[in-house]
C-alpha cells in the first residue's frame, strides 16, 4: 500500500504548511488535469477509429483521472482551512475524504471495464483488426503517464502529503494500463485478436486492485487508525527527552488527514506544584508539535515517587 510512509522514507524533513501543501498539491494537479484531458480526448478518439477496445479503455481511465483531479483539488482547498467551531482540529480529513473518492471511482472503472471486456470475450468473431495508429497512442500515451507520474511522486514526497501520493500512484496505474494496452494491440496487429479485449481486462483488474487499497485504507484512517509503531516510538522518545518528564505511558494516536492527534500521560515528581508540573507538560506538548506532524498533543499529568520512597503513604 502506498501511503504516508513511504513519503517518509525521503531524505527532506523540511515541514510544510498547509497553505505550501495545499499550493504544491494544486500545481501538480493542474499538470495532471492537462494531461489527462489531452490523453482522454487523444486515447478515445483513436481508440475508436482504430477500433481497439483496449485503448478506449485506457482513455475512459485518463477520463477518471480528471474527475480525480478535480476531487484533489476541492479537497486540497478544503483542507487548508484553519480550524473553526464545527472542526476544532481543522479540516486535514478532506484529504483523507478525496483518498477514499479516489479509490471508489477507481473501482468503479476498472469494474465498468472488466464488464466491457467481458462482452467481448464472449463474442470474439465480432472483434475487429485494430489499426497500427492505436499502437503509436497507446506509446505516447505510456510516456506521459510515467512521466506524470514522477512528477507528482516527488511532489508529494516533498510536501509529504499522502492524497497527493494516491494521485501519483493513480498516474502510475495509468502508465502500466497503457503498457498492457499496447501489448495487447502488438497481438492484435499480429494476428490475435483475442488480445486486445485481454488487455482491457487487464486494465479492468489493475485499476479495480488500485481502487480498493486505496479506498480500504483511507476507510481505516477515517476511523482513526494509529500512526506507524516507529513514529509512535519517536513522539514517546521526545516526551521521555523533555527535562522534568519521569515517564510517559497510554500515549494514543490518531490520524487527522496527514497530521496527527495524540494524547498520553506523563508523570512528574510528585513533590511538585501544580503549576510546575504544568510548565512541564507545556514544554513536552511543544516539543512534540516542534518536531513531528502532531497537530495536537493532550497531555495528563500523573505523580511520580522515587522508587525509595513508601508509596502507600501513611
Amino acid at each position: 500500500m502506498h501511503d504516508l510512509n513511504h513519503v517518509h522514507d525521503d531524505s527532506e524533513d523540511t515541514e510544510h504548511t498547509p497553505a505550501q501543501r495545499a499550493a504544491a498539491a494544486s500545481r501538480s494537479t493542474w499538470v495532471s488535469v492537462a494531461v489527462n484531458l489531452g490523453l482522454t480526448v487523444l486515447q478515445i478518439a483513436a481508440g475508436i477509429f482504430s477500433k481497439s477496445q483496449g485503448l478506449i479503455a485506457d482513455g475512459v481511465h485518463s477520463l477518471s483521472d480528471l474527475v480525480a483531479d478535480f476531487v484533489v483539488l476541492l479537497a486540497s482547498h478544503h483542507s487548508k482551512k484553519d480550524a473553526d467551531t464545527d472542526h476544532p482540529y481543522g479540516h486535514q480529513r478532506f484529504e483523507t475524504a478525496a483518498s477514499l473518492v479516489l479509490g471508489l471511482l477507481l473501482l468503479a472503472v476498472g469494474a465498468g471495464m472488466l464488464w466491457s471486456a467481458a462482452s467481448k470475450l464472449q463474442a470474439p468473431e465480432a472483434i475487429a483488426q485494430v489499426h497500427v495508429l492505436a499502437l503509436c497512442v497507446a506509446g505516447g500515451a505510456l510516456v506521459a503517464k510515467e512521466l506524470l507520474f514522477r512528477y507528482m511522486l516527488a511532489v508529494a514526497k516533498r510536501v509529504k502529503s499522502s492524497m497527493l501520493v494516491a494521485n501519483a500512484w493513480h498516474a502510475r496505474s495509468d502508465a502500466a494500463s497503457s503498457l498492457v494496452v499496447g501489448i495487447g494491440i502488438i497481438g492484435n496487429l499480429a494476428g490475435y485478436p483475442l488480445l486486445d479485449p485481454i488487455a482491457a481486462l487487464i486494465v479492468g483488474f489493475m485499476v479495480s486492485k488500485m481502487g480498493w487499497g486505496f479506498a480500504w485504507d483511507a476507510l481505516h484512517d477515517l476511523m482513526d487508525r494509529a500512526v506507524d509503531e516507529a513514529e509512535v516510538d519517536a513522539i514517546r522518545q521526545t516526551l521521555q527527552a523533555t527535562p522534568g518528564v519521569r515517564g510517559v505511558h497510554d500515549l494514543h494516536t490518531r490520524k487527522m488527514g496527514d497530521m496527527v492527534v495524540a494524547d498520553a500521560h506523563i508523570e512528574v515528581d510528585a513533590t511538585l506544584s501544580v503549576e510546575a508540573g504544568h510548565e512541564i507538560a507545556v514544554m513536552a506538548r511543544q516539543r512534540v508539535l516542534q518536531r513531528h506532524r502532531v497537530l495536537n498533543l493532550m497531555t495528563h499529568i500523573d505523580p511520580w515517587r522515587r522508587p525509595d520512597r513508601d508509596h502507600t503513604g501513611a
